[in-house]
């Protein structure tokens, strides 16, 4: 069976562009037209990626991306017509997966759609146990939820994904470079910025002062780990 794919922006060419050659590939592609009308289609059904456009009508790209973070890990795809670094932060701050801007070659989108597949169907084969318990954190590999002294915290995809690869790792310390390339894969086009805003983010949520951090540490001029 197809992948099943949702396409989200307001301009109906791009939309039927993308769809035509997605279906191409095989792919089953859902197409919406507004923030509203995605949030309802990502509720409805389940799919392996979510194409959002940032500028939307009725509800902003970044709003819905933030929404459907709040109960799926779906990867998402921004696409933006702005090509400045802001938007890009936001969008992986929001919970993206990566980012794509316009005006864009389709070669360049499918190429990114395969390629955060294939990372998703690697990490579906790994022998990952089904939870990981580290002192007062526990990790639930398969329904890929973190709780804290029992209490659930909520993650974006990429920040349990890197989460995961520290604390199935106690004290190994990974350089932005390498977490980068094990997390969003070889082929991600971004830089390390991107590494520091998800571990920026993942400390927000897990820990109790950000600062002073009790899980995840950095290792000046090194790189990041997880105090076993």
């Amino acid at each position: 069976m197809g992948k099943k794919v949702l396409v989200v922006d307001d301009e109906k060419l791009i939309v039927k562009g993308i769809r035509f050659s997605l279906e191409q590939d095989g792919m089953e592609v859902d197409c919406a037209y507004d923030g509203e009308e995605a949030l309802q289609c990502a509720r409805e059904k389940e799919y392996d990626i979510i194409l959002l456009d940032v500028m939307l009508p009725k509800l902003g790209g970044f709003e819905v991306c933030q929404q459907i973070r709040e109960f799926s890990n779906v990867p998402i795809v921004m696409l933006t017509a702005k090509g400045d670094d802001m938007d890009k932060i936001l969008g992986l701050e929001y919970g993206a997966d990566d980012y794509i801007t316009k005006p864009f070659n389709i070669l360049e989108v499918k190429a990114r759609i395969k390629a955060i597949m294939r990372r998703t169907a690697r990490k579906e084969q790994m022998a990952i146990p089904k939870t990981i318990e580290n002192g007062d954190m526990k990790l639930d590999c398969e329904s890929r939820r973190v709780y804290i002294c029992g209490n659930e915290v909520n993650l974006t995809a990429k920040e349990f994904e890197l989460l995961e690869l520290l604390i199935l790792n106690p004290n190994k310390v990974y350089g932005r470079e390498e977490l980068l390339k094990l997390v969003w894969g070889a082929d991600y086009p971004g830089d390390v910025r991107t590494v520091d805003v998800h571990i920026r983010r993942l400390r927000e949520k897990i820990e109790v002062s950000p600062s002073e951090p009790k899980y995840v540490h950095t290792k000046w001029g090194v790189g990041y780990y997880f105090k076993a």
